[in-house]
């Protein structure tokens, strides 16, 4: 008996689970349900499409309704949306291109419509030079919105992933761009010093950011808008990047379950409250590998293997789906930013007892020509040493760590593990102990109490508490008089020994440097001479300026 199976939404997950389901069955009847003009395009390419890394828009659309019956055998029914599920009857009402309805029955139905961009109920959001940016026709309309002469400048709200693609994709078709974001930082599921990273390299390619206010109104007439705080800025051109809600008022309606993220609730196997309807992509509602907790987590990558999860699934196999880290990786013009499983502030909401490990480090051998520093954080349990997540920002290399650290997650592993995982290592890739391995030793340092750190956020709050430790600062001369931190006392490392006496034993003592390995020599220093409290700030100065809120001053 022929399996019949509907798939409503074609894109990341709709259109895997389409040609997964044809390669596990010749004789399955696979249907797919699209609203849109398109099937199976690649979004995350809209904004290099704009910015002009890819020169072709048909290099986005990665098949056609045609294509996909001629080679998977699977029919694609364009601009036609899901009305609704009968769930009983087991079949979905489909209103076609020219508004007739017609019964399409299933046996298995995969739900995979995805998002929809948010656009806020502010004044002047429907005028014309007003956009998002979700669909190929999106795209279309926003690169010939450029075109214009008129189009002088564009601002994006909203720091996020598409806002920040974008920025880089204004401003190399020479629009004048500013970021507005409503949260304190960019990015922010970042910690505050990687996310400042991400704002110097935007501002460092000329476009302004604006943190801590929203926009309260568009002006079209003036091709200005309003912002929270008063001002208002020129804008040509409006991007709304604000996030996207799932799709989920069909399955709503149908009485599927919802959970406390706004996703489909779903099993092991993603399978709905419905045994019979499957779900995947940005409308699920999934377990975090880290935290054991459901959220959502819209990503194309994650979408992708539960597409193919959830066909075959629905064609009699029994594959499991674990869960997500949300590992991304960003393009910040030259620079990358990536990320995986929590951040600093993610981990110590949930309740762990966190540590936090930050290296700056070239990218491979400091010898070979063209390395490139890049900062490195990993977080961890301090009871178990467990990883919890990592965070990296850098011209090169960046990816490829930070996808070390997703795939030791993945399996559960400590900083022993990343200590001593034996990585590849040539003079132009990487350095003889990798940039993963330093990271982790500085972070065993630190729960063996060996080289016990504290974090750039630890010191702030306690110098506005009244417990301001001794600073003190180990770096050249030359670096101390270009900034510091104020109060800070400068003893060079290589000095340290023959000044000790200068040092008082009676207080805590924080030592920093450049970026944390000269404080370590400095710490041990101390310690071996009977100096108790003391800790190195984890990443040193570069770390403590991106952190931002000390009072810094210079010679």
């Amino acid at each position: 008996m022929k399996t019949r199976l509907v798939i409503i939404g074609s894109v990341a997950a709709g259109a895997t689970a389409a040609a997964r389901a044809r390669r596990i069955s010749e004789q399955a009847e696979i249907t797919v349900i699209e609203r849109g003009a398109y099937v199976s395009y690649a979004n995350c390419g809209l904004p290099y499409y704009i910015g002009g890394d890819i020169e072709k828009r048909s290099s986005l659309l990665l098949q056609t309704p045609e294509g996909f019956d001629a080679r998977y055998g699977v029919r694609v029914l364009l601009q036609s949306a899901a009305v609704t599920i009968d769930r009983a009857g087991r079949r979905v009402l489909v209103a076609g291109p020219s508004g007739e309805q017609t019964w399409l029955p299933y046996d298995k139905l995969i739900l995979a419509q995805g998002g929809s961009p948010v656009t806020p109920p502010i004044p002047g959001a429907d005028a014309p030079h007003v956009f998002t940016l979700w669909t190929v026709p999106d795209m279309d309309r926003l690169h010939a919105a450029i075109d214009e002469p008129r189009a002088q400048s564009a601002l994006i709200v909203g720091g996020g992933f598409i806002g920040v693609e974008m920025a880089e994709a204004f401003r190399k078709r020479g629009l004048a761009t500013t970021i507005v974001e409503q949260q304190p930082s960019l990015m922010f599921a970042l910690d505050r010093d990687f996310s400042s990273l991400v704002a110097r390299e935007l501002e460092r390619n000329e476009v302004r950011i604006i943190t801590g206010a929203s926009v309260q109104a568009i002006l079209p007439d003036e091709r200005r808008v309003v912002l929270s705080d008063g001002r208002r800025e020129p804008a040509d051109i409006v991007l709304f990047a604000v996030g996207a809600r799932p799709e989920v008022a069909l399955a709503k309606a149908a009485g599927l379950a919802i959970g406390p993220s706004g996703g489909l609730v779903v099993n092991e196997f993603l399978q709905s409250s419905d045994p019979d309807i499957y779900v995947a992509g940005d409308i699920i509602e999934t377990r975090h590998l880290v935290t054991g907790q459901g959220q959502r987590m819209p990503l194309a990558g994650p979408a992708n293997r539960q597409g193919r999860i959830a066909a075959s699934n629905a064609l009699g196999m029994k594959l499991p789906y674990r869960g997500v880290l949300g590992t991304f990786a960003v393009k910040v013009f030259d620079a990358t930013v990536a990320m995986t499983g929590l951040s600093e502030q993610a981990a110590r909401k949930v309740g762990f007892d966190i540590g936090t490990a930050v290296i700056h480090k070239e990218h491979h051998a400091s010898y070979y020509p063209g390395a490139h520093e890049m900062t490195l954080k990993l977080v961890y349990d301090r009871k178990t040493a467990r990883l919890l997540g990592g965070q990296a920002f850098g011209r090169a290399g960046v990816e490829k760590r930070v996808d070390v650290l997703a795939a030791a997650l993945h399996a559960g592993q400590t900083l022993h593990d990343l200590a001593e995982i034996d990585l590849s290592y040539a003079p132009p890739y990487s350095s003889a102990n990798d940039p993963v391995n330093i990271a982790a030793f500085v972070g065993q340092n630190d729960i063996s109490g060996f080289g016990a750190l504290t974090t750039a956020e630890q010191l702030s709050a306690s110098i506005a508490s009244g417990r301001k430790p001794f600073l003190l600062d180990v770096r050249t001369l030359n670096e101390f008089e270009r900034g510091r931190l104020k109060g800070a006392v400068n003893i060079p490392v290589d000095q340290l020994r023959y000044a000790l006496e200068s040092i008082p034993r009676d207080v805590a003592i924080a030592v920093y440097c450049r970026g944390g390995y000269r404080a370590h020599l400095a710490l041990r220093i101390l310690k071996e001479n009977g100096f108790a409290s003391v800790v190195n700030v984890t990443g040193g100065y570069l770390t403590l300026d991106a952190f931002g809120g000390f009072e810094m001053e210079a010679s």
